[in-house]
């Protein structure tokens, strides 16, 4: 049986996009003496503006318990460019695999309006923990 230990979710707002994220630990699929510690995470992203947007690109700051940074970033969002329509939201999950029992991560997603301007989204930092049995 994996155990879940979810925590906190974190909120962010920036022109009328909302961003959640709700960590989750993965008990089951993390090795404490191997220093391998695995978190889930689902994102929702909330399009409360008047038009539909477009999610481009990703940019993540991924940093340990000793504040080594890793950066990520890419196209899309788990290899799609979600269109989101105005009152509509985009939902999906990744992971990230931490060397050390506590980290963050933070980022930005590149987004496009239909008229071809192009913005960003704070995605909130966000904090990994993993939990004690």
């Amino acid at each position: 049986m994996e155990h879940l230990f979810s925590m906190q979710p974190y909120e962010a707002t920036t022109e009328r996009i909302t961003i959640s994220v709700r960590p989750i630990y993965l008990d089951g699929q993390s090795d404490v003496i191997g220093k391998k510690f695995v978190f889930a995470y689902f994102i929702r992203i909330e399009n409360n503006s008047t038009q539909p947007v477009q999610l481009l690109r990703r940019h993540w700051f991924i940093r340990n318990a000793v504040e080594a940074l890793r950066e990520v970033e890419g196209e899309g969002v788990v290899g799609q460019q979600p269109v989101i329509q105005p009152g509509k939201a985009h939902e999906y999950n990744s992971y990230c695999v931490l060397d050390t029992f506590e980290g963050t991560m933070e980022g930005t997603y590149l987004m496009r309006r239909p008229n071809g301007e192009l913005f960003y989204v704070v995605v909130p930092r966000f904090t990994l923990r993993a939990m004690a049995n």
